[in-house]
């Protein structure tokens, strides 16, 4: 049994007639004929009712048709949405992202590209990098926004921008008066942190171990604003980056002079895995922008 055969047969179902369904189909009546009666050979019953060339739907062919309907009404929605997918107007992108970039940036780049190409869909994620780069693996993703650089088997990942990175400290904080600091200044503080897993916290604690200590870690949280919120109620100091979104209310944001605290932000795909052309036209954009 084809596909055609169950589109010559509705087409037929719905004409009762054998010339003018074969008027519409475009191919000959003898040969319209032969489909149906070797559908109904496959079948082992019989779908029409004969009356010269003018036909109509046995009980076994009503039945049948409903089916019939329903399936190439599910392929063709199917087709639609391949379609759909693959035009780079219409498409779906999956995106992932760093937590700390879903405050400002990514929100500000969905909301340009979406004034260019306002039916370009987006399933977004959010993780911590480890999770994402195994996701972007596996399939699951187009892109991946996340911190570098990357150097990761069957990963292409392209720098985007630098992010600088500053201690935060409460407002009455004895280093609250001041604009920079050494990283090493607050080697004895009770430090705020993200938990292990996290980019951001392997970045922090290789920073400190560069400054000659260990961080005095007491809290651990899931967001910078977390850590923020931990901090402005004076509860430790934190290194955070700049693009983290946090409330600065009760907080005082203090450059490093020493070691230079930044990470490096990019854009990650699977080299050789195919990407609509919808996610290669966000990739584009994303590369721009930054350019």
């Amino acid at each position: 049994m084809e596909w055609q055969q169950l589109e010559y047969f509705q087409t037929v179902a719905r004409e009762q007639h054998f010339t003018r369904a074969a008027k519409k189909l475009a191919i000959s009546q003898p040969a319209l004929s032969r489909s149906i009666a070797r559908l109904e050979d496959e079948l082992g019953v019989p779908l029409f009712e004969r009356s010269g060339r003018s036909i109509r739907l046995n009980r076994y062919g009503e039945m049948f048709l409903e089916q019939v309907d329903a399936a190439l009404g599910l392929i063709n929605e199917g087709v639609q949405k391949l379609r759909d997918m693959v035009d780079p107007e219409r498409g779906t992108v999956s995106l992932a992202f760093l937590h700390t970039l879903g405050t400002h940036l990514v929100p500000d780049l969905l909301g340009s590209f979406r004034k260019k190409h306002p039916h370009i869909q987006f399933q977004l994620f959010q993780d911590a990098s480890s999770d994402l780069f195994e996701r972007l693996k596996a399939g699951e993703l187009d892109l991946c926004l996340s911190s570098g650089p990357v150097k990761m088997s069957g990963v292409v990942w392209e720098e985007l921008f630098r992010d600088e990175l500053y201690v935060i400290v409460p407002e009455h904080h004895p280093l609250a008066d001041r604009d920079e600091i050494n990283l090493w200044e607050i080697a004895d503080e009770p430090f705020i942190s993200l938990k292990k897993g996290y980019g951001l916290r392997a970045l922090t604690d290789r920073l400190c171990r560069q400054a000659g200590f260990t961080p005095n870690i007491t809290f651990e949280g899931e967001e910078v604003t977390t850590v923020a919120g931990l901090v402005s109620a004076g509860l430790g100091v934190a290194l955070i980056p700049e693009t983290g979104g946090e409330d600065m209310r009760q907080i005082r944001r203090l450059h490093v002079r020493s070691p230079h605290c930044q990470r490096v932000i990019g854009i990650a795909w699977v080299e050789g895995r195919y990407l609509s052309p919808a996610a290669k036209l966000f990739r584009q954009f994303v590369l721009d922008h930054f350019r």
